[in-house]
C-alpha cells in the first residue's frame, strides 16, 4: 500500500519519511491540497528503477526487432562473446 502524506510532512517530518524510504524501501507520495505533487524515494530505489526501465526498453526493442524477423545470435556465441569482454578486463 502506498504511503501518502501532505508536502508539509516534507518540511515538518523529513526525517520520519526518509526512515520510510529507507526501512521500507518504497517510495512516499506527497500531496499538495489533495493532489499529487511529488514522489521521495531513495537512490537506490531510482536508481533500480532507472534500470528496470531501460532493460525494458532494450526488451521493447528486440521484440521489435525479432518481429520483424531479424537473426540474432546464439546462446553459445553470447556466452563467447562475454567471456572475450571479461578477459579483455
Amino acid at each position: 500500500m502506498p504511503v501518502i502524506k501532505s508536502i508539509s510532512s516534507l518540511r515538518n517530518r523529513t526525517r520520519e519519511i526518509s526512515r520510510i524510504c529507507h526501512e521500507q524501501d518504497i517510495p512516499v507520495y506527497l500531496t499538495r491540497n489533495g493532489e499529487g505533487e511529488l514522489v521521495v524515494t531513495t537512490i537506490d530505489h531510482y536508481e533500480r528503477l532507472k534500470a528496470q526501465a531501460e532493460l525494458f526498453s532494450k526488451l521493447g526493442v528486440a521484440q521489435a526487432q525479432a518481429a520483424a524477423g531479424a537473426k540474432g545470435i546464439t546462446h553459445r556465441q553470447m556466452m563467447a562473446k562475454l567471456r572475450r569482454r571479461l578477459h579483455a578486463r
